[in-house]
C-alpha cells in the first residue's frame, strides 16, 4: 500500500509563513489600511515618501488580527509602478509584517505586475475581470498565474457590474470555466468578489443589495465548492459613513450571514469589528431587517435605521444632532453652525453676539474666527473636504455681512479703529485669460482662515494688480492662470514687482502653472519670494508660513529647491533621443489611401444650434472633471460609494442635479454651437489645405520628434487627411461652442454671500460646454458626416473615447499652437457665429467654451507633439509666416 499523503484542495497562501484557508478556517481578515484610497494617514505618508513610517500602518494591521494585508497604491498624485515596488520589497524585510501573504491591489494591472514581481512567498491578486471582453481577461490571469498568484475575481462583466443574484452567479461561473478550462487555474486559487454595495441609501432598488450577495455567494459555494468568496466589506454602510458604531454593527451583522453563506474572506479594517452577540440588541434587529431587507416595505426598515441612527454618538465626532445644539451658548452654535454650514439661525445668532460683546468687530475676531479656526483644521487634517468649506465660508460671509453696518457706524463715531491685525491677500486671473474656478475656491478656502480677500476676477492687467496690491496694502499677491500665454503674464508681474522695488511673495496657481516652471522662469524675476501652490488645500498652509516669523525659513528652503530645480533643467541631459525633422516626417502614419474611400458629409459650409436642449447635453456630462474642480479625486460613480470622500461626494452630486433642474426649468443658460465641414487634403506633410467659398485656407500642424521603436510612426494631425496627391477628395469638420447666460446668476450668488453656489454653477456650465462637445461630435459620426450611422456607445464609452474619429483642440497636446484658433473661428464665422470672443491670449470668452477639429479616418487617433527640435521650429515659422519670437511664446511648452 502507498503511504503517499493526498495534498487536499485547499487554497495555500505564504508570506513567510503558510496561511491554508480549510474548511474549518474562520474567515479570513484581510487588512484594509494600507490602501491610498482607503487610510488618509497611510496615503499621507506615501506621498511624502515616509515609506518607512507607512510600514507602521501595516504592523498595526498584522497586530490587530489582518491575516492578509492588502496593499494598494491607486493614486493620481503618485507614480503607482514605483510605489507598490519601493513598499512591497521594504515589506519584505520586515519579518514581523512579511510572515503573512499579502494581496496585490490595483485596478491598473501595471501595477498589480509591479507588485507581483517584488512579493514572495504566493500572494492574492485584487483583481481581474471580463470588464474588457474575454481576452483582456484570459491574458491577465496567465501573467497571474506563472507568478503563482491567487487571483480574486470581480462579478463584473462587459455589460457592468453584477448587482443581482442571478447575474452575480452567471458572471462567476463563466469566469470559473474561463479560468480551469482555458488557463489551467485551480478551483482553489480563484476567489470570486461577487460586489457588495450600499445598502440604506433610500433607494428601494438597493434594498436587496445585501440578500443578492448573501445568495449569490450560497450558490457560489454550491456550484464552485473549491472557490472562496471574499468583498470590500465597508461599502455595505456608505450610507451611515461618519457613524463608526452603525457600521460596526451593520458590518458584524453582514458577515454572520454571509459567512454562513459561505463567504471566507474580506476587506475590513481588522481592529474595528464588533462580536455579533454584543450588539445592543435594538441596533442588531434593525441592521437584520435593512441587510436581510425584511419589514421593510415603503423602506420602513431603512428609516427606522436612520432614526436609530441619529440617536448614536459618533465616536471622536463633536456633533449634535437634530436641534440640541440650539440649546448651546451663543459661540458653540455660531461654531456649529459654521462646522456645518448651516445658514438658517446665521442672522439671529450674529445678533445675539453683537449684544454680548463690547464691539462687533470682536464677534468676528472671537467666536466667528474660532469656528473658522475649526474648519481649517479639520480641512486640513482630511476630515473637512472642499465643498464642506465653501458651504462654511457661505455662513461667515452672511455673518459678517450682518455685521458690517454696524462695524462701519462704530468707524464713524471713532475713526481711529481699523480693521484689526487681518492679513490681506489679492487675487487676479491675469491679462488675457478668463479661468477663474480654481482662484474662486482658492480665496474662499485662504477666507475660511481668517485672510480679508481681495479678489480682482479675471483678465487683469499687471498695472491693476500692482496698484491695488500697493494701495490696499496687500500682503501677498497671488496669480491665477489656465492657458499657457498666462504663464508669460506671470513672469511679467514678476519682473515688474521687482522694477517697483516690491516686497509681497508672490503665489503662483493654475492648471498650466507647474513648480519647475516657477522656479526656471518666474522666481528668477523677484528676489522676495516666489512660491509655486498646488491647489487650495495646500493655500493655508503657504500662506501661513508667509505670514509668520518662519517666513525667512520657508522661504530659504522654497529657494533652495527652486535652484536645484532651475540647475538640473539647466543642465539635464536627455535621455531621448529624437529625429531630424525630415527623418520625422518620412516616419508618417502609413496608410492605405488606395483601398479608401473618404467619407463625404452631408452637407459643406457652416450649421449653427441656437439655444440647444440643456435637458439633452445632460445626459453626456462627464462627472469626474466635476468632482476634480471640487478636489474631490475619483472615477463616477465609484466615488459616490467611495469610503473617505464618498458622503460628501453624494451631497454635492445631489446639489449639482438640482441646481440643474433649476438651470434647466427656468432657462439660466443658453448653449450656442455651430459645426463645419470642407474639402481638405494634405498639400506637403504638414500642411492640410481647406478649400471654401473664399479660397483655401492652410492649416499648419507639427510632428512628433522622438525616436520611435521599430514600426511606430511619428504622428501629425495631416497623416490623417488624404494627401492630394493621391486623387483622393477628403474632407476636415470643425466645431465651436458655448454656455451664455451664466453672469447675472453669479451675480445673484455673489450678491448672496453665496460662494457654494457660484462655483457650483460656473464648474455645471463648464460640463455642460463639455457635453455640448461630445453631443456635436457624436451627433456628427451618426448624421452630419455620417461616417458611422449605427455607432452603438454608452456615455461610459464616449468619454474613453472609444469612437471612430477624433476631435483635437487648438493649444492641446495633438495641436499646441493656440493661433491656429484663428483660422478655426474664421472658418466658422467668427464672433458672431460661435458667440465667443477670442482674447489677446486667444483664451475663449465666455469660460465655458470647446472648440476643435473633427477627422474622421479609422486611424485617427489623440497624441502629444512632445518636445520640437530647432529643425523643424524653423520650418514652422516659414510655414506660418510669423515672427519668430512670438511663435517661441506660443510654443514655449514644447520648445523647453
Amino acid at each position: 500500500m502507498s503511504n503517499i499523503t493526498h495534498i487536499k484542495p485547499y487554497l495555500r497562501l505564504s508570506g513567510l509563513e503558510p496561511l491554508v484557508i480549510r474548511p474549518e478556517t474562520n474567515f479570513v481578515n484581510v487588512g484594509e489600511r494600507t490602501n491610498v484610497t482607503g487610510s488618509k494617514k497611510f496615503a499621507r505618508l506615501i506621498r511624502e515618501n515616509k515609506y518607512e513610517e507607512a510600514l507602521s500602518v501595516a504592523r498595526q494591521q498584522v497586530e490587530s488580527g489582518a491575516q492578509v494585508i492588502d496593499i494598494n497604491m491607486d493614486d493620481a498624485l503618485l507614480d503607482g509602478v514605483q510605489a507598490m515596488t519601493t513598499f512591497v520589497n521594504l515589506i519584505q524585510s520586515e519579518p514581523d509584517i512579511a510572515k503573512v501573504p499579502l494581496m496585490i491591489d490595483s485596478s491598473k494591472f501595471e501595477i498589480i505586475e509591479a507588485g507581483l514581481k517584488c512579493v514572495q512567498g504566493k500572494c492574492i491578486v485584487n483583481s481581474i475581470s471580463m470588464k474588457e471582453g474575454e481576452e483582456k481577461f484570459i491574458e491577465q490571469a496567465i501573467i497571474c498565474q506563472s507568478y503563482g498568484a491567487a487571483v480574486i475575481v470581480m462579478a463584473f462583466d462587459e455589460v457592468g457590474q453584477a448587482d443581482t443574484e442571478d447575474r452575480k452567479v452567471e458572471i462567476c461561473h463563466r469566469a470559473y470555466k474561463i479560468l480551469t478550462e482555458k488557463v489551467g487555474f485551480k478551483g482553489q486559487d480563484i476567489i470570486f468578489d461577487p460586489n457588495i454595495f450600499a445598502v440604506a441609501t433610500g433607494l428601494e432598488e438597493h434594498n436587496n443589495y445585501g440578500v443578492d450577495f448573501i445568495n449569490a455567494t450560497r450558490r457560489i459555494k454550491e456550484l464552485m465548492p473549491l472557490t472562496g468568496v471574499s468583498g470590500g466589506v465597508s461599502n455595505l454602510s456608505f450610507s451611515f459613513r461618519g457613524n463608526e458604531p452603525v457600521r460596526e454593527a451593520m458590518h458584524s451583522v453582514f458577515l454572520y450571514y454571509a459567512i454562513k453563506a459561505g463567504m471566507n474572506m474580506g476587506i475590513v479594517n481588522a481592529g474595528q469589528l464588533v462580536v455579533y452577540d454584543e450588539i445592543e440588541p435594538q441596533l442588531r434587529e434593525l441592521c437584520e431587517d435593512v441587510i436581510l431587507n425584511r419589514n421593510n416595505e415603503n423602506n420602513e426598515a431603512t428609516e427606522k435605521l436612520i432614526a436609530f441612527a441619529e440617536t448614536v454618538k459618533a465616536k471622536g465626532k463633536v456633533e449634535v444632532k437634530n436641534e440640541v445644539w440650539r440649546t448651546n451658548s451663543v459661540e458653540e452654535r455660531l461654531k456649529h453652525a459654521l462646522v456645518n454650514g448651516i445658514t438658517d439661525y446665521i442672522d439671529a445668532d450674529t445678533e445675539e453676539a453683537r449684544l454680548k460683546y463690547a464691539k462687533p468687530l470682536e464677534v468676528i475676531e472671537g467666536p466667528l474666527m474660532d469656528g473658522m479656526g475649526v474648519v481649517g483644521d479639520l480641512f486640513g487634517a482630511g476630515k473637512m473636504f472642499l465643498p464642506q468649506v465653501v458651504k462654511s465660508a457661505r455662513v461667515m460671509k452672511k455673518s459678517v455681512a450682518y455685521l458690517f453696518p454696524f462695524i462701519e457706524e462704530e468707524k464713524k463715531n471713532n475713526p481711529q479703529l481699523g480693521n484689526g491685525n487681518v492679513k490681506r491677500i489679492l487675487l487676479a486671473t491675469v491679462k488675457g485669460d478668463v479661468h477663474d474656478i480654481g482662484k474662486n475656491i482658492v480665496g474662499v478656502v485662504l477666507g475660511c482662515n481668517g485672510y480679508d480677500i481681495i479678489d480682482l476676477g479675471v483678465m487683469v492687467p499687471t498695472d491693476k494688480i500692482l496698484d491695488t496690491a500697493q494701495k490696499e496694502g496687500a500682503d501677498i499677491i497671488g496669480l491665477s492662470g489656465l492657458i499657457t500665454p498666462s504663464l508669460d503674464e506671470m513672469v511679467n508681474v514678476a519682473h515688474e514687482m521687482k522694477r517697483r522695488g516690491m516686497t509681497q511673495p508672490l503665489l503662483i496657481g493654475g492648471a498650466t502653472t507647474s513648480r519647475m516652471h516657477t522656479a526656471v522662469k518666474i522666481a528668477p524675476q523677484y528676489g522676495n519670494g516666489v512660491v509655486h501652490v498646488l491647489d487650495a488645500s495646500r493655500s493655508v498652509t503657504v500662506a501661513g508660513s508667509l505670514l509668520s516669523s518662519q517666513k525667512g525659513d520657508f522661504l530659504s528652503k522654497t529657494q533652495t529647491e527652486y535652484d536645484k530645480l532651475k540647475f538640473d533643467f539647466e543642465n539635464k541631459k536627455s535621455v531621448k533621443e529624437y529625429l531630424s525633422f525630415s527623418d520625422a516626417q518620412n516616419n508618417k502614419v502609413k496608410i492605405d489611401w488606395q483601398n479608401y474611400t473618404p467619407p463625404a458629409p452631408t452637407f459643406e459650409g457652416t450649421t449653427q444650434f441656437i439655444n440647444y436642449d440643456l435637458a439633452e447635453l445632460r445626459n453626456y456630462i462627464d462627472w469626474k472633471p466635476f468632482f476634480i474642480s471640487w478636489e474631490l479625486h475619483g472615477n463616477f460613480p465609484q466615488i459616490l460609494t467611495d469610503e473617505v470622500v464618498g458622503t460628501e461626494a453624494t451631497k454635492l452630486y445631489n446639489d449639482a442635479n438640482k441646481l440643474i433642474d433649476q438651470i434647466i426649468a427656468e432657462k439660466w443658460l443658453t448653449a450656442q454651437g455651430v459645426i463645419g465641414f470642407w474639402k481638405a487634403n494634405t498639400i506637403d506633410p504638414d500642411t492640410i489645405a481647406v478649400t471654401t467659398d473664399n479660397g483655401k485656407v492652410h492649416l499648419e500642424s507639427l510632428r512628433q520628434q522622438i525616436k520611435k521603436a521599430a514600426g511606430q510612426p511619428n504622428l501629425s494631425l495631416s497623416d490623417f487627411i488624404a494627401p492630394v496627391e493621391t486623387g483622393l477628395q477628403d474632407y476636415l469638420g470643425a466645431f465651436s461652442v458655448t454656455i451664455h447666460g451664466i453672469e447675472p446668476h453669479i451675480k445673484k450668488f455673489e450678491a448672496a454671500l453665496d460662494d457654494y453656489n457660484k462655483i457650483m454653477l460656473q464648474a455645471l456650465a463648464d460640463r455642460f460646454a463639455e457635453a455640448f462637445a461630445e453631443c456635436l461630435h457624436e451627433r456628427t459620426r451618426k448624421e452630419f458626416w455620417a461616417y458611422i450611422k449605427d455607432e452603438q456607445l454608452s456615455n461610459e464609452d464616449l468619454i474613453k473615447e472609444k469612437y471612430q474619429g477624433i476631435r483635437p483642440a487648438p493649444g492641446y497636446p495633438a495641436c499646441p499652437d493656440h493661433t491656429e484658433k484663428y483660422k478655426l473661428f474664421h472658418l466658422l464665422g467668427g464672433e458672431e457665429a460661435t458667440g465667443i470672443h477670442l482674447t489677446e491670449s486667444l483664451a475663449m470668452f465666455p469660460a465655458s467654451s470647446v472648440c476643435g477639429w473633427y477627422f474622421s479616418h479609422p486611424q485617427s487617433q489623440y497624441f502629444g507633439i512632445g518636445k520640437v527640435q530647432p529643425d523643424q521650429f524653423e520650418n514652422y515659422v516659414q510655414r506660418k509666416g510669423m515672427n519668430k519670437e512670438e511663435m517661441e511664446r506660443w510654443l514655449r511648452p514644447v520648445l523647453e
